[in-house]
């Protein structure tokens, strides 16, 4: 059976929102175990317009094709496709735009990313695939952000927004 991978975005109105929400994101993916996390990359557009992309070592490189078009949608949203191009095909991946398309990257949703990325912002990119979602949400409950998606279901963005909006504190809201 194939699992399908999901794509979405966070974005913020500060340049260290999505480092922290990666920091949570890659603990649970990578150290519990608890999302199938195949890759992450942070965007900050920096207060004189210009961008930098960070994305963490990915361990054991198991999912070349999610370093590909994690890197490609980044390249996308600082209006520098062949630079998220390349930074894909260092992992040692070629065809990183059938790969965004694959992965349901349409132009909506790189409209949303580019026009939420104003100077002295960040947004992280995520690719993963299921996991548990009751200690997911506890892990990121209260981290701010908004949530733009491609091809996550409308529930599924819906609850991980309501999550990243809640306080850290508030354990009314479970699931």
């Amino acid at each position: 059976m194939k699992t399908t991978a999901h794509l979405w975005a966070v974005g913020y109105d500060d340049v260290e929102g999505a480092a922290r929400l990666r920091d949570e994101i890659t603990k649970l993916g990578w150290e519990h175990h608890d999302l199938l996390l195949q890759d992450v990359a942070v965007v900050v557009r920096h207060h004189d317009g210009s961008f930098t992309f960070d994305r963490k070592p990915f361990p054991g490189l198991a999912n070349v094709l999610g370093c590909a078009t994690v890197g490609f949608l980044a390249g996308l949203v600082v209006a520098a496709p062949l630079s998220g191009a390349a930074i894909g095909a260092l992992a040692g991946v070629a065809g990183t735009a059938a790969a965004a398309a694959s992965a349901g990257i349409d132009n909506d949703f790189i409209l949303d990313v580019t026009g939420m990325m104003k100077p002295g912002t960040s947004a992280l990119f995520v690719l993963d695939s299921e996991g548990n979602m009751e200690a997911i949400l506890h892990g990121i409950r209260g981290l701010g952000g908004t949530v733009v998606k491609t091809n996550v279901d409308v529930e599924r963005a819906k609850l991980i927004q309501s999550t990243l909006a809640a306080k850290a504190a508030d354990t009314s809201q479970t699931t």
